[in-house]
């Protein structure tokens, strides 16, 4: 990979941390603990509340997760093995990672992980 492909995904990277942090940080509001006073709230309301509470803190889990892959993914570009794969060392093909600038895997290797 050369240097203006490393920097484009440099680029896309920093990009991508940035949207990440953005709604991290919107979603906090959805993960406030659910109102449990079921004179104001219904059963059913509470129950639904509690499992959008559930799929936000979800959400939320995956987009920590990414930050951390986008973090790897960078310290990979400043260590120079950004797009080589971490199971045979081979070269990650530039649309893979263009598609998924975080993977650490080739195809073949990607789909004969045991």
């Amino acid at each position: 990979m050369d240097i203006e492909e490393t920097g484009r995904f440099r680029h896309m990277l920093l990009s991508l941390r940035e949207e990440t942090e953005k709604a991290l940080a919107a979603a906090v509001e959805t993960t406030k603990p659910v109102e449990l006073d079921q004179v104001v709230v219904g059963r059913i309301s509470r129950i639904d509340a509690i499992q959008n509470q559930e799929m936000a803190l979800a959400t939320m889990r995956r987009r920590e997760q990414l930050l951390e892959q986008i973090s790897q993914a960078l310290q990979r570009i400043d260590a120079g093995t950004y797009g080589v794969c971490v199971r045979c060392g081979e070269d990650i093909d530039v649309r893979r990672l263009a598609f998924n600038p975080v993977v650490l895997m080739c195809v073949g290797c990607a789909e004969n992980r045991e």
